[in-house]
């Protein structure tokens, strides 16, 4: 069986046994369930079970610390009286392949103010996303695959 699935089975065996049925008792479970299962990992084999939740941790800053910059960034565009927008539509050619992945990608850069995912070619292989500050679309691209596409493609495998 996977470490996930141990861990969940853990975390009902410990609501089971404590007989409290609550969403704080079944978490409490869950982390000690990870703690249980991160002493015995040598025994459950070659997994990445124990590094997903400091990838998904690193990962959900860095959309808060996007979100707050990008936020700032587009609020200050509304207060001044000269705009600095620079709008355009870019494609980006994608390496993340499944669905789950495209649309997290999307949904990541749709979240971030300022730009919006557009469209996903009908091959999968590119992202059109809208963009409010474009002063070089190939480094706007290339940051998006830098920052956000690796990030994705660290947390999905």
């Amino acid at each position: 069986m996977k470490p996930f699935l141990w861990n969940i089975a853990l975390a009902f065996v410990w609501v089971t046994v404590t007989s409290t049925f609550t969403l704080e008792n079944l978490a409490f479970g869950g982390v000690m369930g990870f703690v249980l299962l991160l002493g015995i990992r040598r025994a459950l084999g070659e997994t990445t079970y124990f590094e997903k939740p400091w990838v998904a941790l690193k990962f959900a800053l860095f959309m808060l610390k996007e979100i707050l910059v990008c936020n700032l960034r587009v609020a200050l565009e509304v207060l001044t009286p000269r705009h600095h927008m620079k709008p355009a539509i870019i494609a980006v050619p994608l390496d993340v392949t499944s669905d789950a992945a495209i649309t997290l990608l999307a949904n990541m850069l749709t979240l971030t103010p300022g730009t919006c995912s557009l469209d996903v070619s009908d091959d999968r292989k590119t992202l059109y996303v809208h963009a409010m500050y474009v002063d070089n679309a190939d480094e706007l691209r290339a940051s998006i695959k830098r920052e956000y596409e690796a990030r994705v493609l660290e947390l999905l495998r």
